[in-house]
Order: structure tokens, then sequence, then C-alpha cells
């Protein structure tokens, strides 16, 4: 027994030992994969530095290349307009794209209200039917607490002798109309169930615009981008305003003190004339009008037309009279329209 017992001692230890090997060679495998991932995450923190160096290098330089610019005498003032073309170019954005925000939300606002008008109309009618079912149905439920009583009140009513012989069926009859009764009472429970549920149903989620409604937004969003272009007056300095966004400072030399003086005038007088515009809401239906008549789609769910066919910019003076001149706007990207036209 004894020599039994060492024998099976030794085999448990062996087991032992080979449980502990084997959990040593997971472990290790665990290790190893968690070391690789440390190696990967470091790899792409070293990138991160990396680009984030050049970044900054990037940066380090333009400021000294702005500071030399802004030392020299012939070049402080071109500087100076440079950037407020570049401002001019972003105010011009700015108004494109809250024009171009507030009327998808309005266009949205109104299909999500038709939605939420159908959608409850719908749950009313639903509403208004099972609640008349109801009507009926409690309509019914009297009448057969009325019989189940009525028949309870003749068993009791009944002679003893009545009781002897009728007592079964009377019995029966009690037990059917019960038995209906419970089974109405159960039913109506479902009617107010389902009335509950209508209550409180949520709401579907707001539908997405359709081809044609986002078309329709891209026309206005073109006929206003049309009337920003439009105010300028000087086409030359609108060609300068665009120029300032698609080149550095430095790229650009507006000449002479007085010439830079020249540009800083018309700079802003425009962007007083900007400011004080009004009363171009129907103008503006009509130029989009026109740009849709002309736009040209690659295919049939495309909402946004191909640039050249909408590359008409149309004048509409206080008469109604309507000229024409060739301009890109979208083509081209002025004031960033590329990405505020609804897709």
């Amino acid at each position: 027994m004894a020599g039994k017992q060492a024998i099976f001692g030794i085999a448990n230890e062996q087991a032992d030992d080979n449980e502990k090997l084997v959990e040593l060679f997971r472990n290790r495998a665990e290790l190893k994969k968690e070391f690789a991932a440390l190696g990967k995450e470091k790899y792409r923190l070293q990138q991160l530095v990396k680009e984030q160096q050049g970044s900054t290098a990037r940066v380090l330089q333009r400021l000294e290349h702005l500071e030399s610019l802004l030392v020299d005498p012939q070049w402080v003032h071109t500087v100076v307009v440079f950037y407020q073309l570049r401002s001019l170019n972003r105010r011009c954005e700015s108004k494109l794209a809250k024009f171009a925000e507030q009327l998808k939300q309005q266009r949205e606002g109104r299909r999500r209200d038709v939605q939420l008008q159908t959608w409850s109309e719908k749950c009313n009618a639903s509403k208004a039917e099972l609640e008349e079912k109801l009507g009926g149905h409690r309509e019914r439920l009297e009448l057969l607490e009325g019989q189940l009583q009525a028949e309870r009140q003749r068993a009791e009513s009944m002679p003893a002798l009545g009781k002897i012989f009728k007592r079964r069926s009377v019995s029966d009859r009690c037990s059917e109309l019960s038995d209906q009764l419970d089974a109405a009472r159960d039913e109506e429970q479902e009617f107010l169930k389902k009335i509950e549920s209508i209550e409180e149903a949520k709401p579907p989620d707001p539908p997405g615009l359709t081809v044609a409604e986002k078309r329709s937004i891209n026309f206005m969003i073109i006929a206003f981008a049309q009337h920003l272009y439009l105010q300028f007056e000087d086409r030359n300095l609108v060609a300068l305003v665009k120029e300032s966004r698609e080149k550095s400072v430095g790229a650009i030399n507006y000449g002479s003190k007085r010439d830079c003086d020249v540009l800083l005038d018309r700079i802003a007088a425009h962007i007083d004339s900007m400011e004080k515009a009004s009363d171009y809401v129907d103008v503006l239906r009509r130029r989009a009008e026109l740009i849709a008549e002309h736009a040209v789609f690659n295919e049939d769910d495309d909402a946004v037309a191909i640039a050249g066919t909408v590359a008409t910019v149309f004048a509409i003076n206080g008469n109604g009279v309507v000229t024409k001149t060739d301009a890109n706007l979208v083509g081209d990207n002025y004031w960033d329209i590329a990405n505020v036209l609804s897709r």
C-alpha cells in the first residue's frame, strides 16, 4: 500500500509539474503578444511625433518667412493687403456656409413637420378606432355582467324542488357566462394595452432629404454664391480675393504703398457695401430657377450638377432684366462652395 501511495504521489507531482509548465508557456505566449502590441504602439507614437515635429518645423518656417516680409519696407504693405483679402474671402465663405446651413435646416424642418403631422394623424386615427371598438366591447361586457347577475338571481329565487332538477343546467349556464366574461375582460385589457402603446410610441427618426430637395437646396446655394460674386463691382478685386485663399503670403506682390492703400480702401468699401446688401431673396429664387434650367447631372441620383453646366452667372436688376456672365464658381470652388453643397 505504501508503494502504491508513493507511485501515485510521484504521478500527481509530475501532473502538477506538467500543468505548471503548460501555464508557463501560456504566460510566455501572452507576454510575447503584449510585447508585440507595445512595439506597434511605440512605432505609431514615434510616427506621430515625427509628423508633429514636421508640422511644427513648417509653422516655424512660415513664421520666419512672415517676419522677414514684415521687416522689409517693400513687402510690409503687401502683407497687410494679403491678409485683408484673405479675411474678406473668409467673410464670404462664412456667409455662404451660414446661408447653406440655415437653408438645409429649414428644408429638413419642413420635411420633419410633415412627417410628424402624418405620423400623429395616423396614431390618432388608430387610437380613435381602438377606442370606438373598446366602447362597443364594454357594452358587450356590461351585457354579459347583467346576464350573469340575472342568471345567479334566478338560481337563488328558484324553488327548492326546481334547484334539485335544474341545478346542473343553471350551473352550466353561469359557468359559460363567467368564462365569456373573463375572456371579454382579457380582451378589454388588450385594447387598453394597444391604446397605451400608441400613446407611448416614439416618433420616427427624421427623414433624409430626397435628391430633388438636395438639388433645390444646391441651386439656392449656387445662387447665393453668385450673389456674393456679383457684389464685387471690380472683377479684378474678386480675383485677388480668391487668389489670397490659394496662395501663401509673399507669393503675390501688390505694388507700392500707394497701390496697397488703394487696395485697402477698395476692400473696406466692398465690405461696407456687402454688409448693407438686403432684399435679395426674390432675386435669389429667380436666379436659382435659371441655374436649374441649365443644370445637367452625371447620374439620376446625383445632387450636385456638373460644374460646367452651372457656370453662368445671372445678374438680375430691379426691372427683372437678366445679364449673363461666365464664371465657374463651383468648378473653381469660390467661397469654399464644394464643402457646403448637399450631397
